[in-house]
């Protein structure tokens, strides 16, 4: 009799592959997630960092701050920052800029946009001193600044 040698996987073997990608899968993937949170959280403080630089340069001109995030940038304080919209690059963090009157002092704000992966991460702010808070806290570590 002649035996025929077949190829192939098992079931044993194919379960034992899912498996062990399933762990694998489990492990990373809310690691992978905590890493883009962080990642993004840092662009969106860069951003803010950038924002506030052109406060500051526009302060020099007008001796006052400008008023609005998404108005068109003239160097002066009667233009804004010049953003196309009150969001981050990325759109997670919607952005805002609140001004006390005679527009001596600012704080940039970033908050986590709705329905975003950003959610539950917290408020990033810069003010014009240069104060960096998070409210109530920046990432797992619970850290109130930045």
């Amino acid at each position: 009799m002649n035996r025929i040698k077949l190829r192939g996987f098992t079931l044993i073997e194919m379960m034992i592959v899912v498996v062990i990608v399933g762990i694998l899968a489990a492990v990373a993937l809310p690691s992978y997630r905590n890493h883009i949170i962080r990642a993004t959280r840092v662009q969106a403080q860069t951003e803010l960092l950038e924002l506030a630089g052109l406060q500051e340069k526009i302060f020099l001109n007008s001796n006052s701050y400008a008023f609005s995030v998404t108005a068109a940038y003239n160097g002066t304080a009667a233009g804004g920052l010049g953003r196309t919209s009150s969001q981050t690059h990325d759109g997670r963090y919607n952005l805002s800029l609140d001004i006390t009157v005679p527009s001596q002092t600012f704080v940039l704000t970033a908050t986590p946009a709705a329905g975003g992966t950003q959610v539950g991460d917290g408020n990033i702010s810069i003010s014009e001193s240069g104060r960096r808070t998070c409210d109530p806290t920046c990432g797992p570590q619970g850290a109130a600044t930045w």
